[in-house]
């Protein structure tokens, strides 16, 4: 049985101190595939560096996070991370996107940088990770400009049952993570109505940790509990939802 995390940053700060033994606890718990979505310029360094530590577990992608574009100097933000995606080795493109939480008026600047990015991983024939809190809606928007040749994942998926069917339409998974297992999320009710052909999970650690875990720090190694709530929402057993799982990520990063 092998698990995949296709969502997680664990070259974050808070990670530095105890990383051995936070990979030593995805191998544990049968995590031994773990994508690494980029944020910005500056987390550039330590990704690639921890992607050094296990190559054989880590899979590195790049791109700029929505929550980290500027409003003056996007242009030589994007500049440095196509040069590092042009000249590195990378799964995908990401992680980028619209977010609406945080900061609603860089919304012209957030789309110009999820369209340049769109089009980088259409030039280079990659999956592009989507990240899209509380914007849902204005990213399908945004997709239909673009044909279905665009490969990708809905990280941390939060739409409802009609948008998800048309992520699904378009060709693209679904990542489920922590936010799954929460009492009061309706996520689970969506997920009921979705074959398992088009689910990834993930953790976006170091964030929104699963039950039982929850407000405490998230790491890869918590996928196994991710994917315990969804055998037992589906009705299937644990090893089905990781070979499962797995294969749908190996289909989506082509890896």
């Amino acid at each position: 049985m092998i698990l995949t995390d296709t969502h997680s940053h664990l070259y974050a700060n808070e990670f530095k101190d105890d990383i051995d033994a936070v990979i030593q606890r995805c191998i544990e718990n049968k995590v031994e595939r773990i994508f690494l979505p980029n944020i910005d310029e500056d987390t550039i360094v330590p990704l690639k560096a921890l992607y050094n530590i296990n190559p054989e577990l880590f899979f590195p992608m790049m791109g700029l996070h929505p929550c980290s574009v500027k409003k003056n100097g996007l242009e030589n933000q994007l500049k440095i991370i196509h040069n590092e995606l042009t000249t590195g080795d990378y799964c995908a493109v990401g992680e980028t996107g619209i977010d609406l939480h945080w900061d609603k008026t860089s919304l012209p600047e957030q789309t110009i940088a999820f369209k340049t990015q769109i089009d980088w991983a259409l030039e280079m024939d990659l999956p592009i990770v989507i990240h899209a809190r509380e914007s849902t809606k204005e990213i399908l928007e945004i997709l239909k400009e673009y044909d279905q040749s665009l490969k990708g994942v809905f990280h941390c998926f939060s739409g409802n049952e009609k948008q998800a069917k048309e992520v699904i339409e378009r060709g693209m998974f679904i990542g489920l993570g922590g936010v799954l297992t929460f009492k009061n999320s309706d996520l689970k009710n969506i997920v009921k109505t979705i074959e398992m052909e088009h689910l990834v999970l993930e953790t976006d650690s170091p964030y929104l940790a699963p039950t039982p875990y929850r407000g405490k720090r998230n790491e890869s190694s918590f996928t196994l509990n991710i994917a315990e709530y969804l055998a037992d929402l589906k009705g299937i057993s644990l090893e089905e939802v990781a070979n499962r799982t797995t294969d749908n990520s190996r289909r989506l990063y082509s890896i």
